[in-house]
C-alpha cells in the first residue's frame, strides 16, 4: 500500500465481510479517496473472535481521520463502543438486517456511495451513546455499548428465537417469527428498578427497554420523542394484563406511537383516553434494574446473556457522526 504523505487524510473502513459486497465496497472506498484526494484507505474485516472493537481501536491508532462500519447492527454497535469518546468521526455505510441506527438518524438505506462521499466531506454531528452494565450471577460486572436499545426479558427472548436463516433471506421481518416463537412462552417476572437517585419500585414485566433512540423498522414508534442528541435515555416497560394486554401494547406501539400522533385529531383522541396501563414510559440519565431471577438481556439486537443486574446510562454526545452534506439534524 502507498504509504500516504503527511498532510494527506486517511480512511478506514471497519466491515463484516458475511455482511457486505467486500470488493464492490473496497473499490468504492478507494475510488472516493482517491477522487477526494485522500490516502488509500485501510480496510479492517471483522472475526468470529472481534465483533469489531480491537479492528477500531486498531484503525484510530493507525491514525485514520474516519472510520467507516459496515456490517448487521452488532458490528455497528462495536464499532461505536470503540470510538466513543475519541472525537473520531464515524461514518455509517448501511448493511446487515435492521439498520436501526441509520433508520433513526434518516441516513440513505440504499446508496452506500453518498455515505462514502459523506465519510470523506466535512459535515460531523455529536450523538448520544448508551452504555449497559450487566451483573451476572456469579457476581462479574462487564459494560457494553448500545446505540439504540438495550433490553431484558421478552425483547431478549425474541432476539434469541429469531431464525438467521430467515433473517438472511427476508431481513429485519424475521423478528415478527422470533416474536411469535416467544410469546406463547413468555411470563411476567419480578422487578426491582430506579431511575437516577429516584425512590425504588417494583413490579412485574414482560420486558424492560433502555432506549438511546426509539424508531424500529417499517416507522413504528417504539417510544415517541426519543431523541438521540438529548443526554436522556427513554424506558419503556411492558406489562400487558389480561387476555388482551397484548393487543394494548401493540395498539400503543403502532396504532397510537406510530399513525395518531402524526396528526393534530390523533394526538387530541390520545389526550382524551389517557394512559395505557400495558406500556409505562420513563425518563432519566440512567436506569437501573434488577429481576428476582437471572434475566436474558440483548443490545441492539444481539445476546448478551443472563444478568442479574442491568445499569444503564446515556454518554451525551460521546459518538461523532459523518453526515451527507445538507442532511437535516433538527430532529436528531
Amino acid at each position: 500500500m502507498t504509504k500516504p504523505t503527511p498532510l494527506q487524510r486517511q480512511a478506514a473502513l471497519v466491515f463484516n465481510p458475511i455482511k457486505v459486497d467486500e470488493k464492490r465496497l473496497r473499490a468504492s472506498l478507494r475510488g472516493h479517496s482517491k477522487d477526494a484526494e485522500w490516502a488509500p484507505p485501510l480496510f479492517y474485516p471483522t472475526t468470529i473472535e472481534d465483533a469489531g472493537q480491537q479492528a477500531t481501536r486498531d484503525a484510530i491508532a493507525a491514525g485514520a481521520d474516519v472510520v467507516l462500519v459496515a456490517g448487521g447492527d452488532g458490528t455497528v454497535r462495536a464499532v461505536a463502543e470503540a470510538m466513543a469518546g475519541t472525537d473520531v468521526p464515524l461514518a455509517i455505510v448501511p448493511s446487515g438486517t435492521g439498520n436501526l441506527l441509520a433508520r433513526n438518524l434518516g441516513l440513505p438505506l440504499l446508496d452506500p456511495g453518498r455515505m462514502i462521499r459523506a465519510a470523506l466531506g466535512g459535515i460531523r454531528h455529536p450523538i448520544d451513546i448508551g452504555w449497559a452494565e450487566l451483573t451476572r450471577e456469579d457476581g462479574e460486572t462487564v459494560e457494553h455499548a448500545f446505540v439504540v436499545l438495550a433490553g431484558m426479558g421478552l425483547d431478549a427472548d425474541m432476539i434469541a428465537n429469531t431464525r438467521p436463516d430467515l433473517k438472511k433471506s427476508v431481513g429485519w421481518v424475521a423478528y415478527v417469527d422470533g416474536a411469535a416463537r416467544s410469546l406463547p412462552k413468555a411470563k411476567p417476572f419480578s422487578i426491582v428498578y430506579q431511575m437516577d437517585d429516584s425512590r425504588l419500585h417494583s413490579t412485574k414485566v414482560h420486558s424492560v427497554l433502555f432506549a438511546n433512540c426509539g424508531t424500529l423498522p417499517a416507522g413504528i414508534a417504539l417510544i415517541p420523542g426519543a431523541s438521540i442528541a438529548d443526554g436522556v435515555m427513554d424506558v419503556a416497560i411492558i406489562q400487558p394484563t389480561g387476555p388482551l394486554g397484548w393487543l394494548g401494547v401493540w395498539r400503543k406501539i403502532w396504532w397510537d406511537n406510530s399513525v395518531l400522533r402524526r396528526f393534530r385529531a390523533g394526538r387530541l383522541v390520545l389526550q382524551r383516553r389517557g394512559k395505557e396501563a400495558s406500556v409505562r414510559y420513563l425518563r432519566g440519565q440512567t436506569a437501573e434494574v434488577a429481576p428476582i431471577e437471572p434475566t436474558a438481556i440483548e443490545l441492539d439486537g444481539d445476546e448478551f446473556g443472563l444478568a442479574v443486574r442491568i445499569r444503564c446510562r446515556v454518554a451525551r454526545d460521546a459518538l461523532l457522526l459523518a453526515l451527507p452534506e445538507g442532511h437535516p439534524v433538527d430532529g436528531l
